[in-house]
């Protein structure tokens, strides 16, 4: 596993698959099952600082994520990166706010 986030650190994996598989889909449904999980808690009346904590769980994982494609987008340059940069960006506003 330890491969897994070293290689993306390090801007080794291939841009496509970190921002499209990697963010957009695999990213999305644990913000998604965190955000359902965090409702569930919610509406069983458990305490408001577990289903707080429960919502953000995935935002450092989402921040890693954001940070490893602008270092593999760096690496590509061109339109292609600076497009998935700003998508990658808009993404982790959108997983913050939803």
């Amino acid at each position: 596993m330890t491969g897994f986030f070293s290689k993306r650190w390090r801007g080794e994996a291939p841009l496509d698959r970190l921002f499209w598989r990697d963010m957009l889909l695999v990213g999305t449904i644990l913000n998604v099952a965190s955000s359902a999980l965090a409702l569930i808690l919610l509406g069983l009346k458990l305490p408001l600082w577990l289903v707080l904590a429960v919502h953000f769980l995935p935002v450092p994982y989402n921040i890693f994520l954001t940070i490893a494609v602008w270092r593999t987008a760096e690496k590509t340059g061109g339109l292609k990166g600076q497009l998935t940069m700003l998508g990658s960006a808009l993404w982790l506003i959108a997983t913050v706010v939803v």
